[in-house]
């Protein structure tokens, strides 16, 4: 018989699933959007939460209710061939070509220079390499992860973020309301709030962290699938409240700033100055440490996820060992490009990958109705395939797409796909896709679900 957990062993859980998820980016990106939306921030944080809260808890129990092992094996409810290439490009992407890196390159670009007073090649280096050191040795030690993050880093983060966050609200520099949304916010708060939490990338982490809470239920002595799925979602719900008032908190903080500060080019800048104004010279230290465990606990969960899921995948490779010092060496080399490039080229595969992780959540969610049939898979990803390959062009640097001459194919698709103007042109496709599928699957004969 399968043990029932305790309320401390549920929040143990919650605490691991939120050290995962919450790193540096989901500190600077929504309260830089809070200093943008100003008046305009209920609207735009609503937006920002189903991305950066919602699907990330939607994304878990996907996992647990289609009862997978792993996004790989989600994934061949498609087709193995598409699983390989999506699970493969996810991984990459929140693992060593992209978020990895970037949680070295924030904790340095927001908390380092501003103490040492420069940017420096050598010093990213140095920082680099001890960060990464640190991540792998907490990587090569797997089975401790729940007490590593769950029990140790995730509280004293979360100690740290609960000081500057009070002080926002006990001393607020401004009125949220007096403060004038700028850009896309003006006109369109919801969705670009929407398209904001993208960057987090937690809705695709969602599909990676899903092996890691779930092995950690089953080490805790739950077996049965049923009750795994039970125990992960409720562990789910209490990391998806704790994560949507931590960026509530943020973006009011970030809205009122606007009453002493202009909008900052970047929300690491921001972060820095609510520091030094709040804590004076010690704010810089203070942030540096803050952002550090933000960073070092999102990047021993990724380094793990990537290296338990390469190592299935490719089961006569490399070991689970060999793969995490692969992964961490490929994270330190791309780090040392810098947060600049790093950002500007995880927009394009961002675009890309989100539509299509967002479509195999939701079929997944209710792929019980029709026995999760690769055939409503299939139709369903296949048609949002082509609008989100479409968002990868349309987002990739400006100067990329002049040297390629796309902005005339831009424009074309553009003004063919319906809702392109507010960066949701997949969803009319997707649901087409869906219907489609459904058809044709209950006109089928056989309704067991088809071989992958």
């Amino acid at each position: 018989m399968d043990k029932k957990f305790t309320m401390k062993e549920y929040v143990v859980l919650a605490s691991l699933l939120f050290g995962l998820f919450f790193g540096a980016g989901n500190l600077i990106f929504p309260a830089l959007m809070g200093q943008m939306a100003g008046s305009h921030t209920a609207a735009a944080t609503f937006g920002f939460i189903i991305t950066g809260v919602g699907l990330p808890l939607l994304g878990i129990i996907a996992i647990s209710l289609s009862r997978s092992e792993g996004l790989y094996d989600l994934g061949c409810k498609v087709s193995r061939p598409y699983s390989l290439f999506f699970t493969c490009l996810l991984y990459l992407t929140i693992g060593p070509f992209f978020a990895l890196p970037r949680t070295a390159t924030v904790p340095y670009s927001v908390g380092v220079v501003p103490v040492v007073g420069k940017d420096s090649p050598v010093v990213l280096g140095v920082f680099s390499l001890c960060f990464f050191a640190v991540v792998l040795f907490f990587a090569l030690r797997p089975s401790n992860i729940l007490t590593n993050v769950g029990k140790v880093l995730n509280p004293l983060f979360l100690a740290f973020l609960a000081v500057l966050v009070v002080m926002c609200f006990v001393k607020p520099m401004g009125s949220v309301s007096s403060a004038a949304p700028t850009g896309e916010y003006v006109a369109h708060p919801f969705f670009r709030g929407f398209l904001e939490g993208y960057n987090t990338m937690d809705a695709l982490a969602s599909l990676a962290f899903g092996i890691i809470i779930i092995n950690a239920v089953r080490n805790l002595g739950v077996k049965e699938p049923k009750n795994i799925a039970k125990s992960t979602a409720l562990a789910g719900v209490g990391c998806a409240l704790l994560m949507a008032v931590i960026y509530l908190a943020l973006v009011v903080a970030g809205a009122q700033s606007r009453g002493i500060f202009e909008v900052q080019p970047d929300g690491g800048t921001l972060l820095n100055k609510l520091a030094s104004h709040y804590f004076g010279g010690v704010g810089g230290v203070f942030l540096a440490l803050m952002i550090t465990l933000a960073c070092l606990k999102t990047a021993i969960g990724l380094v793990t996820a990537c290296a338990e899921t390469f190592g299935e995948m490719f089961p006569n490779k490399l070991s689970y060992k060999a793969w995490a010092v692969v992964f961490t060496l490929i994270s330190f080399t791309f780090a040392n490009f810098g947060l600049v490039k790093i950002i500007a080229y995880s927009i394009p595969v961002l675009m890309f990958l989100y539509p299509l992780t967002i479509v195999i959540i939701l079929v997944s969610l209710i792929g019980g109705l029709f026995n999760y049939h690769t055939t409503v898979y299939r139709w369903s990803i296949g048609f949002t395939m082509v609008p989100a390959l479409f968002d990868g062009i349309k987002s990739l640097p400006p100067a990329t797409v002049s040297a390629l001459h796309l902005e005339g194919f831009i424009k074309s698709v553009g003004g063919f796909l319906p809702l392109s103007d507010i960066g949701m042109d997949w969803v009319v496709p997707a649901v087409v896709g869906f219907v489609v599928g459904l058809v044709l699957y209950a006109l089928k004969s056989d309704k067991g679900q088809a071989a992958a």
